[in-house]
């Protein structure tokens, strides 16, 4: 029995110092990332799920993806086991493929603000659901607005600017309710644009201008043939075109003509059916595929 005990407590010392080494692990891992933003287009299947972490460990996460909950474990192979919280929730608009998940996320994690686009046309079994459990967990709530600017990092000067609503979307059809930001850091950018259609795209375009050329662009609408318009990719000329989507999804989604477009300008197409989870980071300076 004594040597049963003494094999316990050592199995049980064994397992606490390989908690701690994991933990202390994971700090370092993090002190060598100084500086850095990192943004995860996480891998859900056909949906939308977008996670930043500034170097000052602020996090936002853009859309949830499906009622399926594959961005818990999306998030969980990104994030820290200690880690329980997120800053800030954007809900680019409610439809179930980008805020699915967000009733379970908001179980699971401390989430300090929700950003919506202010669209209520959606009155399905989930956006209720997502209604009850804002309210449930008191979670503090805004509509996005053009010329909102959100401060991740003041050190670094990393922030996101609402570029699109600049009016009440609130009866419009979901996906022209889109929201589309811009995430600066130092002379480099993204763009996400939810699912907004390519009318809503030249719109922007027109209004931005020159405050549209960056380097990473979320392609809108999982690469279908409604979005990511041929002015769209031209004013925004970036180098990597990111399209989240399922593996063989009934959608077929990326559609030819997107892929095609984004050929034109000699954009570097990375995808989740095919790479799963991509991160891309950016030093301030230039932005490079991990």
């Amino acid at each position: 029995m004594g040597h049963l005990r003494k094999h316990g407590i050592l199995i049980t010392v064994l397992f606490l110092f390989l908690i701690n080494f994991g933990i202390w692990q994971a700090v370092l891992d993090k002190s060598d990332d100084r500086g850095i933003l990192k943004v995860y287009f996480l891998d859900i299947g056909q949906g939308d799920a977008t996670l930043i972490e500034a170097p000052n460990g602020n996090q936002v996460l853009i859309d949830g993806g499906r009622t399926d909950n594959k961005v818990l474990s999306a998030l969980g192979e990104v994030l820290p086991p200690y880690d329980h919280s997120l800053d800030v929730i954007i809900a680019t608009h409610p439809d179930a493929d980008h805020v699915g998940g967000f009733p379970e996320v908001l179980s699971r994690y401390k989430v300090s603000i929700y950003l919506e686009s202010g669209n209520v046309t959606k009155e399905t079994a989930i956006v209720k659901t997502l209604e009850k459990t804002l309210q449930e967990f008191k979670i503090n709530r805004s509509f996005a607005k053009q010329g909102q600017r959100i401060l991740l990092d003041e050190e670094n000067q990393i922030y996101l600017d609402i570029l699109y609503p600049d009016r009440d979307v609130s009866k419009v059809d979901s996906n022209d309710a889109s929201i589309i930001m811009r995430l600066t850091y130092g002379e480099t950018c993204f763009i996400f644009s939810g699912d907004a259609p390519q009318k809503i795209e030249q719109y922007v375009a027109v209004k931005e201008k020159t405050n549209l050329d960056c380097e990473v662009l979320k392609a809108g609408h999982h690469g279908s043939r409604t979005s990511t318009s041929l002015s769209w990719v031209g004013f925004i000329t970036p180098e990597y075109a990111v399209i989240s989507d399922g593996k063989n999804n009934s959608y077929g989604h990326p559609h030819k003509e997107t892929l095609a477009t984004l050929e034109k300008f000699g954009v570097k197409v990375l995808r989740t059916d095919e790479l799963g989870t991509i991160e891309i980071n950016s030093d301030g300076q230039n932005v490079f595929v991990k």
